[in-house]
């Protein structure tokens, strides 16, 4: 895996920085340190914190702490538990989630498929969302009154599977992500901005595992190996976090 040409924004590595933490907190001149790795400016770490006050992203308590809140509060548990990977017994039934709103807004729709897509949903057809029950799907309060879920057992999962998941292309990238966490090692000040980056990138690929059944994966699935070699490179990448912020 290469590291992305795309920038990194002040907010993308504030927001990553906290979500990193539990509980999602830091000292502002932590933040201000950290993205000064990434080459943004103590004035450009102090505005986008201030955007992100304003958008309801993070809070401050007047010490110069600060602490994320809302929407991103949520990103936090779904990536906590994409890190765990924690799944329930499966014994061939499937939730089904059909959208019953009809005439909504574009805004609304656009929420309502993000929040079947981050219970692991996947569409097999317009409003028609299927996933192996193995884990819970929990929707926002909002969305609860367009989408009614039912139960159900396909003749053919695997079939079924294969239609609603690129397990290949989700197989591939762990693979490439396996590979540059085997390469950079997780010590060092220089590791700091790699490692950074490289972490946000496992946990968005984490949180794009469909946590399918194992009767239901293809044969050397990467998820655990891929969950179990971050947890080693995350500790060692912390540990070195810790020991430059102290040296700071």
């Amino acid at each position: 895996m290469q590291p992305s040409n795309k920038p990194l924004t002040a907010r993308s590595v504030l927001a990553s920085a906290l979500l990193g933490m539990d509980p999602p907190e830091l000292p502002v001149a932590q933040l201000i340190r950290l993205a000064g790795l990434f080459g943004i400016s103590a004035n450009g770490t102090r505005v986008a914190l201030s955007r992100m006050q304003a958008a309801g992203e993070a809070t401050s308590d007047g010490s110069g702490r600060y602490r994320l809140v809302g929407h991103l509060v949520e990103r936090q548990s779904r990536q906590s538990a994409s890190r765990s990977g924690t799944t329930a017994p499966y014994a061939g039934r499937w939730h089904l989630a059909v959208v019953t709103a009809s005439g909504s807004a574009p805004e609304v729709r656009a929420a309502r498929r993000s929040a079947l897509a981050h219970a692991r949903l996947a569409e097999l057809r317009e409003g028609v969302w299927m996933r192996p029950d193995n884990v819970e799907v929990q929707l926002p309060d909002a969305q609860r009154g367009d989408v009614e879920m039912m139960t159900a057992r396909p003749a053919d999962a695997h079939r079924l599977v294969a239609a609603l998941w690129d397990l290949g292309a989700w197989s591939a990238r762990s693979a490439l992500l396996l590979e540059r966490m085997e390469q950079l090692e997780a010590v060092g000040p220089e590791a700091l901005a790699p490692g950074f980056e490289l972490s946000a990138a496992v946990l968005r690929h984490l949180q794009a595992d469909p946590l399918l059944p194992d009767v239901l994966l293809p044969e050397g699935w990467p998820g655990s190996r891929l969950r179990s070699n971050y947890e080693g490179w995350d500790a060692r990448y912390r540990r070195t976090l810790r020991e430059w912020s102290r040296a700071g």
